[in-house]
């Protein structure tokens, strides 16, 4: 880094919600509420898809990777953000938000580029099923989970640095949860009007585009399942796609209605709350979402139950024996 380029600042100060002052408590419970419950929906999901056999499939393949990426991404802001609600140093280091930025748009990045790699899997699934085996085989599904993991980390490493690299010496406040890549760049002690432009940039083509590909996938599923000539066949295919646009719907809805929209707009603090919805309260509906209507998993969770071995298994065979 250049010696004019060093920033003034060793840590910002995260204000996070401390306005608000009476609902601190409250905030608190709900955060580490649905905290927990994405950490142990989404490891729950994890585990299952990794030790069942019969979930070792495309669809669940990239299933796996989006839990694995929900927990990370939750566990990037969750933490951070329960100390924040308890205690009067909201301090975050200089290079600490830097990392968090860098996780928060890795993770945020990947898991639009997985939900739009989902949608075409579902895609080649109901309107190419006899080429599905092939299109869709272990080496064509690595391949698309790590090119939307690539993806996630050049963008991340690229916008960080370059926001990172910029003067900070003077107001040190963040006036959000966490160090979000709008807030922080607003601290920065020159003109960002080109950095601001290339980030609304990159918002629309990262949001926007993966969504009109998701879009255009189901418009085509949607064709394909309504010249089905058995009922029960559409019902089907209609229930494996259900999941996925719930959650594509609750995710770009959150995303569109902070990123996309000018900020004149609206209030940089606004943010606060829908920023809650795809930080927290997302990851955790997820795998109430695949899993709620889902047999497979149901099946395979209720035989993983069959096969632990508990006390009272233990006891009546003990007492058998």
């Amino acid at each position: 880094m250049k010696k004019d380029n060093q920033s003034c600042l060793t840590e910002f100060v995260v204000l996070g919600f401390s306005d608000l002052q009476t609902m601190r408590e409250l905030l608190f419970c709900l955060v580490l509420t649905f905290y927990f419950m994405a950490l142990m929906g989404n490891s729950l999901i994890f585990l299952l898809i990794f030790l069942s056999p019969t979930l070792h499939t495309p669809m669940y393949f990239f299933l796996w990777n989006l839990s694995f990426l929900e927990i990370g991404y939750t566990s990037n802001i969750s933490p951070k953000t329960l100390m924040n609600l308890l205690s009067e140093n909201r301090t975050i280091s200089f290079w600490g938000c830097g990392c968090q930025m860098c996780f928060f748009i890795l993770f945020g990045l990947t898991e639009c580029c997985l939900l739009c790699v989902m949608a075409y899997d579902r895609y080649v699934a109901i309107c190419k099923p006899l080429q599905y085996p092939y299109i869709m085989n272990y080496r064509e599904c690595a391949k698309l989970a790590a090119a939307s993991w690539a993806i996630g980390v050049f963008v991340s490493l690229g916008q960080s640095i370059s926001i990172f690299t910029l003067p900070f010496c003077g107001s040190n406040r963040i006036s959000h949860f966490f160090c979000d890549i709008k807030h922080v760049l607003r601290l920065a002690s020159t003109n960002t009007y080109k950095d601001e432009v290339a980030i609304a940039t990159l918002a629309v083509v990262v949001i926007l585009v993966p969504l009109l590909l998701i879009l255009f996938s189901y418009i085509l599923i949607i064709s394909t399942i309504l010249t089905m000539p058995v009922a029960k066949n559409r019902r089907k295919a209609f229930s494996t796609c259900s999941s996925h646009l719930t959650v594509v719907f609750i995710f770009y809805g959150t995303a569109i209605f902070t990123y996309i929209r000018p900020n004149s707009a609206h209030s940089m603090d606004s943010n606060r709350f829908p920023a809650l919805l795809y930080t927290v309260v997302t990851p955790s509906l997820n795998p109430i979402i695949y899993s709620l209507r889902n047999k497979e998993i149901k099946a395979a969770f209720m035989k993983s139950l069959t096969i632990i071995p508990w006390p009272s298994q233990r006891f009546m065979t003990e007492k058998t024996v």
